[in-house]
């Protein structure tokens, strides 16, 4: 790739995507999603164990572990559920914002506010890089973060299913 098409880019430094998606890479939360699968699992994991752990209380108080242990479970796992779901929908649309940044062919940025909106059309140079960043980057870890996300819905809908039959 030619440095002219990079050097002629009006687009400020911590607006242009590429340079987005290296700062949500090497961000403390975003950065779970580019782990491996086992410390991304641990992070999971962990998440939604502190979230039962939070949820327990409040299960146990509307129903009481030594009459009701099934409803109980069922209650803090559903709330453990919902805090890990709002952590992973917050990964996931911060992911696919800069996917969609990096896959449009126009970049909107501001040059020095709000009220100063510009929009600036890739070369093709740097739309090929930024398509293929996306490609073999961001792909695996949006379809990670999409199944995670369809793992927390199916074990809610087991959980219902085993709430009818208690």
């Amino acid at each position: 790739m030619r440095e002219t098409s990079i050097a002629q880019c009006p687009v400020p430094d911590e607006q242009q995507p590429l340079n987005e998606y290296e700062q949500l890479k090497e961000s403390c939360f975003f950065g779970w999603a580019t782990r491996d699968r086992q410390d991304y699992a641990t992070k999971i994991a962990l998440i939604w164990g502190c979230s039962c752990a939070l949820c327990f209380p409040i299960a146990a108080a509307s129903f009481a572990p030594s009459k009701h242990l099934g409803e109980c479970v069922l209650c803090t796992a559903g709330g453990g559920n919902l805090f890990l779901s709002l952590a992973l929908l917050r990964l996931y649309l911060g992911w696919r914002y800069v996917r969609d940044r990096l896959w449009s062919p126009t970049i909107f940025y501001e040059e020095s506010g709000w009220y100063d909106g510009q929009a600036w059309t890739k070369t093709p140079e740097l739309l090929a890089r930024d398509r293929l960043v996306v490609n073999y980057q961001l792909r695996p870890i949006l379809t990670r973060l999409s199944r995670s996300l369809g793992a927390i819905a199916l074990s809610c809908i087991v959980g219902a299913t085993l709430w009818a039959f208690l």
